[in-house]
């Protein structure tokens, strides 16, 4: 535990350590913050207007306070626009985004009134040779997920060999014993990956988390960079910036080559629990985008195992879902007997080899976070090479010692329910009361299986414009990961801010927003 201790003290960052090197900071940034001062009338306090910081990585500024060559473009655009014009810009980013109707609602809400998701006009950039690098390293990660879910509803070579317990496995939540001995078309199941990815220390990656179930995000990334085009069109004329915006004709292209084996012109289509989801607007978006059917539960039903959809014509046979439905409301024949979301009898039709659900039923087994320790294992296992990636250092708290050391650790460390998403769930040590500690750690004695704990990382972060100005705020990088015959993706991918001073959680149920993300060469 030596090294956890030693990551977990030099990894630590918050609110209290975001601080201001005034000989460093570039002249321009500081000339820009006091143009801001006098646009809203009130000083900025220097934790607010610090565009560095000493202890986190910053994703535009070197630690002397020079300008990383790849932001330089966008240093000169903000040194030479009026903070009046910036400001102007952010309004009108917002209005847009509500006319088009970017909206998520947060479930438990008594108002129940959707939210726009705070949009930042300053990218998040990344230089082409960084991002190949970790292109490379997202496409070993998610081969080895796949096969490492071929295996689990298979032979099980993994726990033969002893890598993974094996009551990791049949003991998860989220394992599918209705899907063991089923061969999907290509072995694919984790057809779409959001892979979250934090920087750290001197500015190495890490993956936080795998997303194999539903990933959602990918609207707001493509709608992020029509924002942009819209508002800044000079920076991409200056500049080389690499598209994403054929992202649908990719995804299309995936879900048809995972068509069942025999069919040369499938018909594909969006399965949608209704317009009360959380990321219904993205369902839409995305099948409007694709140029696809939109339907729920009702307007599919299965017939001899085949899955058919209602149109005015008549009935169609459906050969792809791309299905935006939990597992347990899938199909009530099979999991949960009361969803009135799913469809009657998909899952034998999914057996039979009539049909191809992307994602694959079962696929939250790998996504797990007491499974998520056990993903650099599976690439070596699985694959004969080291992850190029590295996980966050992990704590198992089924294991004494790490429990020991992670109850009398608390206040430095982030604690996760092995279950948890959103956000929610976790204790941020350093941000903590006593109390909130203390009640935690109750919950942690009881079921210790049911967490995991990590160190408290300093995430990157980069400049963002908030109410007070230009300050620095913490990111983390979702990319989108296609597997079908080949596995690709488009440069980038979705950031994620957390706009509270000092917060590291950006989800956007919890205040976070978004940032275009820049793959420039």
């Amino acid at each position: 535990m030596a090294t956890g201790v030693g990551v977990a003290r030099s990894f630590l960052c918050s609110k209290y350590l975001i601080c201001l090197n005034l000989q460093t900071f570039p002249a321009r940034a500081r000339a820009w913050a006091h143009q801001m001062q006098n646009l809203i009338g009130e000083t900025i306090p220097p934790a607010r207007s610090a565009m560095f910081s000493d202890t986190c990585f910053n994703e535009m500024y070197a630690p002397d306070g020079s300008v990383r060559p790849h932001y330089a473009r966008l240093s000169l655009w903000l040194a030479s626009t009026a903070p009046e014009r910036v400001a102007h810009m952010r309004k009108a980013a917002q209005m847009l985004f509500h006319r088009v109707g970017i909206t998520f609602a947060v479930y438990g809400e008594d108002s129940g009134a959707e939210r726009l998701i705070p949009f930042d006009i300053l990218p998040h950039i990344i230089p082409v040779a960084e991002w190949r690098d970790l292109q490379a390293g997202l496409r070993q990660r998610v081969r080895a997920l796949n096969m490492f879910l071929h295996d689990v509803y298979h032979d099980r070579e993994i726990v033969k060999a002893g890598r993974i317990p094996e009551d990791k496995i049949v003991g998860n939540a989220q394992y599918r014993s209705e899907m063991h001995g089923i061969d999907v078309p290509g072995g694919i199941y984790a057809h779409i990956a959001g892979v979250d990815l934090v920087r750290a220390g001197q500015g190495e990656y890490y993956v936080l988390e795998d997303n194999l179930r539903t990933p959602s995000g990918v609207s707001y990334m493509l709608e992020n960079r029509k924002m942009m085009m819209r508002l800044v069109p000079e920076l991409f004329a200056e500049q080389s910036i690499a598209p994403v915006e054929h992202y649908p004709d990719l995804l299309l292209d995936m879900l048809r080559s995972v068509a069942p084996h025999g069919v040369h012109n499938p018909v594909v289509v969006m399965l949608t629990p209704g317009q009360f989801n959380s990321a219904y607007f993205e369902h839409a978006f995305l099948a409007q985008q694709m140029g696809i059917e939109l339907v729920e539960g009702a307007d599919l039903f299965v017939k001899d195992d085949v899955v058919y959809m209602r149109t005015t014509s008549g009935p169609q046979a459906v050969d792809v879902i791309y299905r935006r439905i939990d597992d347990d409301f899938l199909d009530p024949f099979a999991f949960r007997p009361d969803s009135m979301l799913g469809v009657p009898g998909l899952v034998s039709a999914y057996r039979k080899g009539h049909v191809t659900l992307a994602n694959a039923v079962g696929t939250g087994v790998a996504d797990d976070k007491s499974v998520y320790p056990y993903v650099p294992d599976m690439i070596r296992f699985y694959l004969g090479e080291d992850p190029l990636i590295s996980n966050v250092p992990t704590w198992r708290l089924e294991n004494r010692d790490d429990l020991a050391y992670v109850l009398e650790h608390l206040h430095e460390l982030v604690v996760k329910e092995t279950q948890g998403s959103g956000g929610y769930g976790m204790l941020i040590g350093p941000t903590s009361t006593v109390r909130e500690r203390e009640a935690y750690k109750q919950r942690v004695v009881d079921a210790p299986h049911k967490f995991i704990a990590q160190p408290t990382l300093s995430l990157s972060t980069c400049p963002t414009f908030v109410e007070q100005g230009v300050a620095p705020r913490h990111i983390d990088l979702r990319p989108f990961v296609l597997s079908g015959k080949d596995v690709v993706m488009v440069p980038g991918g979705l950031t994620r801010v957390a706009l509270k001073e000092g917060s590291l959680v950006v989800n956007s149920s919890q205040g976070g927003g978004t940032k275009d993300t820049w793959v420039v060469g």
